[in-house]
């Protein structure tokens, strides 16, 4: 026997710490899922930013480490960089259907639906992510 739960099934993101988290918590928020990667500068330079794009009431950034380092070794590697904002322990994109970028850093921008707007490539600053969810 298959069950079927169409429209039920809820997606749960794995933090760095292992804590499970529910995307539908995101719902009414704008979300950033950023793309980084320790060798990458204009990922280093983009990181004040998206922290602070963090701390705002309408806006959540959740960031995904490019070269699938996962664990203790993610939370070390984020608190080096200096990284707030909440890092996810696995790569979303699989459930979202979106493709991997090739370049980085990469921003997936979603609405505040729970669809995404928006694909940037490049460092991003607080000025550019406003200006395009104002422009929503």
């Amino acid at each position: 026997m298959t069950l079927i739960l169409s429209g039920c099934e809820r997606t749960e993101l794995e933090r760095s710490d292992g804590i499970l988290v529910n995307w539908d918590d995101y719902r009414g928020r704008w979300v950033l899922v950023n793309y980084w990667a320790e060798w990458c500068k204009p990922c280093l330079e983009e990181i004040p930013e998206l922290n602070h794009l963090d701390k705002a009431p309408d806006i959540t950034v959740l960031g995904v480490n490019f070269d699938g380092i996962e664990g203790q070794a993610l939370e070390e590697l984020g608190h080096r960089m200096g990284i707030e904002f909440t890092m996810l322990g696995r790569d979303p994109a699989p459930e979202f259907g979106w493709k991997m970028p090739m370049a980085l850093p990469a921003t997936f921008v979603v609405g505040p639906n729970g669809k995404l707007v928006e694909t940037l490539f490049g460092p991003q600053t607080e000025d550019d992510i406003r200006t395009l969810i104002g422009n929503r």
